[in-house]
């Protein structure tokens, strides 16, 4: 009997202490109405977040095409918006600029990313150039029922935006140039090299996705959550997804398409046209993007950014946006704590007042 009576009376100190831990994060179970009533109303959403781009995929040709797509942005006529990353990026990368996601929601922009060949889900084939991939976005754009868009090419993509535009100058509703490649001027040194050398330089580079990506200690790019380890990330999908181990021959194929001269006649193309500029890059040096004004047959709006290195495309991505979105009269500038959309003249009055470009978030 005394075993019984102690079992019992533990018992009842059990459940006196699950009550008062209960009570002490507010509620208990079977809390009555009127305590319920106290707390805020919960709400659960009716969609999913997204949480990247989503990939989607067609047949061309007799291979499979990969594609992203942030789809309808919630309003009816979202712009479309075509991205062609750099060198050896996927389709996802276009998930890269969604630290921006609100704004460009705000402005009504679809984001759609075709994938290059041998990088990512996209299978390597030798044979590919730029006329394929060409085909490849109109393929896309035709699925999706898009006969215009704006393309916006960073850094490797240069290449492949100024094949798209020459061969397709009516589907362009404007062309954004962020520390884009020019397939203009002189080749790059390493164009004299075997496809031996090649693979031992870029197999090396592309072994730790971390090094190839890594961004220098004083980019404004670790301002951003989670921005460096996407990157990271993108690049190991892109090398190691299919099980390619770091094969570098798809980054070598592409590379030594960057050599093909001349680059494409740009003289049919009509298009508003937006060149940005880090003046810090060392990796496409403003000299070397200034080609894109010589072969372009119309003058293009030229930004230049003394904050910028190679990373212009992400730092000044709210003014890309801007200017994709039919505002490249307005600039966004953070005055105070808040950030403002002014017409050009008074936005260059306040950065002469101590405001500074861009999204207010860059201050952080």
């Amino acid at each position: 009997m005394k075993r019984a009576k102690s079992l019992s009376s533990a018992a009842v100190a059990v459940t006196l202490s699950v009550a008062a831990a209960a009570g002490a994060i507010g509620f208990t179970v079977g809390a009555t109405g009127a305590s319920a009533e106290k707390r805020p109303e919960p709400r659960v959403q009716d969609s999913f977040d997204p949480l990247g781009p989503p990939m989607h995929k067609l047949e061309r040709a007799g291979r499979t095409v990969h594609y992203s797509d942030t789809g309808d942005t919630g309003k009816r006529g979202a712009q479309p918006v075509v991205f062609m990353g750099g060198t050896g990026t996927t389709a996802r990368a276009a998930g890269m600029t969604e630290f921006l996601r609100t704004t460009r929601e705000n402005l009504n922009e679809r984001v759609i990313s075709v994938e290059r060949n041998g990088f990512g889900d996209t299978e390597y084939d030798g044979k590919l150039g730029f006329d394929d991939y060409t085909a490849d976005v109109k393929a896309v754009l035709n699925k999706l029922g898009v006969k215009k868009a704006a393309v916006i090419a960073i850094s490797g993509g240069g290449p492949y935006a100024a094949h798209f535009a020459a061969d397709a100058p009516s589907r362009v509703a404007s062309l954004h140039l962020a520390a884009a490649l020019p397939p203009y001027g002189a080749k790059a040194d390493y164009c004299g090299k075997s496809d031996a050398e090649l693979k031992k330089y870029f197999g090396e580079q592309i072994r730790d996705p971390r090094k190839w990506w890594g961004y220098p200690d004083d980019s404004p790019m670790h301002k951003i959550p989670g921005f460096t380890d996407t990157a990271e990330e993108d690049g190991a999908r892109s090398y190691y997804l299919r099980g390619q181990k770091g094969d570098p021959s798809a980054q070598v194929h592409e590379q030594k398409l960057y050599c093909e001269r001349p680059g494409p006649d740009l003289s049919d193309f009509k298009a508003p046209t937006y060149v940005y500029t880090g003046l810090k890059d060392t990796t496409v040096p403003p000299a070397t993007q200034a080609l894109w004004n010589k072969a372009l047959p119309g003058e293009p709006v030229v930004r230049k950014y003394d904050d910028s290195g190679h990373d212009v495309q992400y730092r000044h991505w709210d003014q890309i946006l801007l200017d994709m979105g039919g505002y490249a009269d307005r600039t966004p500038v953070c005055v105070g704590k808040r950030t403002k959309v002014l017409p050009e003249d008074a936005a260059e009055r306040a950065v002469e007042k101590g405001a500074t470009l861009g999204s207010c978030a860059w201050r952080k």
